[in-house]
């Protein structure tokens, strides 16, 4: 087997959009959900989803059980063509997201995958030797193959999301991250964040900014920004994750950062459209 471009270790999950005029406040009271649906979700799903969109040979490494959200999961991107080694557990991860049209969410964890333990299995430790580039998505399992993804010397990608400067868990991925990406949501001064990250060993670090667009710092200490691409948004989950596919896929081709964060842009675009992670997924999900 031929090891992919891009090998992805995080979540796949099954998750229930509502979608809100507003988010709940934390008191007792109604609210009517102007739009609800079905689809799949999961950081590492959108970011392969992305990948293969742009023909990037990349390669899934997810949890799922075997139960009704696994099938409708493995189904949904087995349909969309993303390879996927899927690992058992005792549940599928599944979310309740409860989401404004201006991009506001509060994600409910309805059901996580069991830890696992052992070694890694050789095949997923061949298929990371042989990537271009690793990405690790925060989760116990990507926690778990950490070490074994450090040996490979193969440049590790990790995506924090909103970090506030502080939490502990992130603290390993960002450790042993060549590049880091983060959004501005927890962050007082992302470009010191960025620029903090670079001085620890990172050769290039992003926060994307909404409808903002993006800053990132180079391996130089250089700020570049980009603008984001404008679209009309149906749901904004998933831009994040396309963005970091797009760099990714950019840097890969040898693109300038500059050109690489206009990648990302572009590929965040595309998924803004859709009430999906990706519009792969339109027909298969509707």
């Amino acid at each position: 087997m031929t090891p992919p471009s891009v090998f992805i270790a995080g979540p796949a999950s099954w998750n229930s959009i509502v979608v809100l005029d507003r988010l709940p406040e934390p008191v007792p009271h109604m609210q009517f959900a102007e739009e609800t649906w079905e689809t799949v979700g999961g950081t590492s799903a959108g970011k392969a989803l992305s990948l293969t969109a742009l023909g990037r040979s990349a390669l899934l490494y997810a949890l799922a059980a075997d139960d009704a959200a696994g099938a409708r999961v493995r189904e949904a991107l087995h349909g969309a063509g993303v390879p996927v080694h899927w690992g058992g557990s005792d549940e599928t991860e599944r979310h309740l997201n409860l989401m404004t049209r201006a991009g506001g969410r509060v994600s409910l964890y309805l059901s996580s995958p069991s830890p696992q333990s052992g070694d890694v299995d050789p095949s997923l430790h061949a298929a990371m030797a042989g990537s271009d580039a690793i990405v690790l998505d925060l989760a116990a399992e990507p926690l778990r193959l950490l070490p074994a993804a450090r040996e490979t010397g193969r440049p590790i990608w990790v995506d924090v999301h909103d970090y506030d400067g502080e939490a502990e868990f992130h603290v390993p991925f960002l450790d042993a991250a060549d590049a880091v990406f983060c959004n501005a949501d927890r962050l007082a001064d992302p470009v010191a964040f960025l620029q903090d990250r670079i001085a620890r060993g990172a050769m290039l670090a992003v926060c994307t900014l909404g409808a903002e667009g993006a800053v990132a710092v180079d391996a130089e200490g250089v700020v570049h920004r980009a603008a984001a691409v404008p679209v009309a948004v149906v749901d904004t989950n998933g831009a994040g994750d396309a963005f970091l596919a797009g760099v990714l896929d950019a840097h890969l081709s040898g693109r300038s950062v500059p050109e690489a964060l206009e990648a990302g842009a572009r590929s965040a675009s595309t998924v803004l459209s859709t009430r999906h992670l990706h519009p792969l997924l339109d027909p298969i999900l509707g």
